[in-house]
């Protein structure tokens, strides 16, 4: 087994002030914490928002697209669509094309909820990118990364 050698904490500073993965993982933590603030009066997460949002198609999604498009595993997904379902804000259904998918439906109380929980959101957002520089220009580098 090799010798353990350890690495100075002028090594550690430059991981903290370049690691992008620790910067991305604050940003969103504080952005998540900004939004579940904000969207604490129509008692959502910013998480749970954006599940909403998802099944907001024409056509119920199958679990594995919202799975897909929220960059979540379907164990993850699962559990935070339980407490939805409880309130009765999402319902889950066999697919009837493929017996095996399930498709996550919005119900009429999960649609008056996220008409409710939008405008929040919409403001919430306004401010964060009054505060930056450059959204745009950040959005579509955080996009890139995942196309990359």
């Amino acid at each position: 087994m090799a010798k353990a050698s350890s690495l100075s904490h002028r090594t550690a500073l430059q991981v903290r002030d370049r690691c992008l993965c620790l910067a991305a993982q604050r940003a969103a933590r504080v952005l998540a914490r900004r939004f579940d603030a904000a969207l604490a009066p129509v008692q959502l997460t910013n998480g749970q928002f954006s599940l909403l949002m998802a099944l907001n198609r024409p056509r119920p999604p199958l679990m594995s697209d919202v799975a897909e498009l929220l960059a979540m595993d379907r164990t993850t997904l699962t559990a935070a669509i339980k407490p939805l379902d409880r309130r009765g804000l999402v319902a889950v259904r066999v697919d009837d094309a493929d017996r095996r998918g399930r498709r996550l439906i919005l119900t009429a109380a999960g649609k008056r909820l996220l008409a409710e929980a939008y405008p929040i959101w919409a403001r919430t957002l306004g401010e964060i990118e009054r505060d930056l520089p450059d959204a745009a220009g950040l959005r579509a580098a955080l996009w890139a990364i995942e196309a990359g």
